[in-house]
């Protein structure tokens, strides 16, 4: 494929914008290349400045659970578009929003609307701990939890595809209240009680890693922090930016019998449109102000805009939706394992209901950090650009989770699964 287009518009971004990107993954460091600028985008399919089409499973990182330009959350948009873009005050479409949020999600019984996920971690980590008054905090390696200061010790997504230093800009003081542990060890989580419990804020997690690849939770290992986290008066944190309705109605911690104390949120709730939201028990959220003294603020949070195609978006999930979605995915990924078999690539695919993540390791198994930073590298890049170049659009990233749609059909499946068989081939 040609990429004229794209490559003067980056020529272009450079001299107005750091890097000529706005969030550093889409740089293409991690790959390789130019980015590819995109100008529209219709169901599973992608169009580029060239006019290139792609089949995606990017789906913007996520929350395009049921592709692009889904009439219902357009539709939405439109009218709301016609009434106000923002009013910064309450409206009723918070409200509708929240009660979606508290129906669909058993552990969350308030929910606090923020901008983004970064926002809603950041807030949850400071409700934790004040709600605690304890100072430090777990988190995992490889688990991106946005771009707060607490958070970005041996993160994953951009901070892992670009090989960046731990906590650059991070004050020492701040990153020496962070304990950083691996992914799926629950040994290390119950030693770490065992010696500082008592100083332990919370705990924060995804319950299904997306930011170092795909990479489900072992057998015990929310069940561990779940046990730890109550015995020792510690705060739980399930960050469901990703996961939160894209794995299951109820996202991760539905799926596999787990509910934390608070909840973090993104994505599907703002239907492609940037919002934010954490929540959880009652007791523990009722000491946000105003009615607590925990600060927390946000001039455009809950924006109209976002609750209407937010709303519409909830409304069109269904547990039929989500076993056809967990049929795709399944699909999807023993077809593309079986044709890297048949040509003696070793290939490993995690994957749950609408992600999945290749890594390209003779490992039996991807549970955690090391075993992410171990895979083959170079043979993903060179698998991404072929996949490109056959019309299949796939994170520019070895350790960023790709996603299914309600739009991916067949034809698309099938598409899929051929052009990489046709790139395995290329590898042998």
């Amino acid at each position: 494929m040609k990429y004229v287009q794209s490559d003067a518009l980056m020529q272009r971004a450079r001299h107005s914008i750091p890097g000529g990107v706005n969030s550093p993954v889409r740089a293409f460091k991690g790959v390789g290349g130019t980015p590819i600028f995109f100008v529209s985008a219709e169901g599973a399919t992608l169009t580029d400045a060239d006019g290139n089409q792609y089949i995606d499973f990017v789906g913007s990182w996520g929350p395009m659970i049921q592709g692009h330009s889904f009439k219902p959350i357009v539709d939405a948009v439109k009218k709301q578009a016609t009434t106000s873009l923002s009013f910064g005050a309450p409206t009723e479409l918070e409200i509708t929003m929240a009660e979606r949020v508290v129906e669909r999600i058993p552990s969350i019984e308030l929910v606090r609307m923020v901008n983004s996920g970064t926002e809603a971690t950041m807030s949850a980590i400071r409700l934790a701990r004040g709600f605690t008054e304890r100072d430090k905090i777990i988190k995992f390696e490889g688990c991106y939890h946005g771009h707060s200061d607490s958070l970005l010790v041996k993160a994953g997504s951009g901070v892992l595809t670009l090989g960046l230093p731990d906590s650059p800009g991070v004050p020492a003081t701040l990153a020496q209240h962070t304990i950083t542990l691996p992914y799926n060890d629950a040994n290390a989580l119950i030693q770490v009680f065992e010696s500082h419990g008592n100083e332990i804020g919370g705990v924060i997690l995804e319950p299904v890693a997306g930011n170092m690849g795909c990479i489900p939770p072992a057998p015990g290992f929310l069940e561990t922090a779940r046990r730890l986290t109550s015995e020792y008066d510690s705060v739980l944190i399930f960050d469901e930016v990703m996961t939160g309705f894209r794995v299951g109605p109820g996202g991760a911690q539905e799926l596999y019998g787990v509910e934390p104390d608070l909840t973090t949120l993104g994505k599907i709730i703002g239907g492609g449109l940037p919002v934010g939201a954490f929540g959880g028990q009652a007791s523990i959220m009722n000491q946000i102000a105003p009615t607590g003294p925990i600060y927390q603020a946000g001039t455009l949070s809950g924006n109209p805009l976002a609750m209407q195609a937010g709303i519409a978006m909830l409304e069109s999930l269904d547990v039929t939706f989500y076993q056809q979605l967990a049929n795709k995915t399944q699909r999807l990924t023993q077809g593309i394992k079986a044709t890297a078999q048949r040509h003696q690539i070793p290939l490993v695919i995690n994957y749950v209901p609408g992600m999945f993540s290749l890594y390209f390791t003779s490992a039996d198994e991807v549970t955690g950090y090391a075993d992410a930073a171990a895979s083959n590298v170079d043979r993903y890049n060179f698998f991404f650009h072929q996949m490109l170049d056959a019309g299949i659009y796939f994170a520019p990233s070895a350790f960023e989770s790709a996603f299914v749609s309600g739009a991916h059909g067949s034809a698309e499946i099938s598409a899929t699964i051929a052009a990489a068989d046709r790139v395995f081939g290329s590898m042998t």
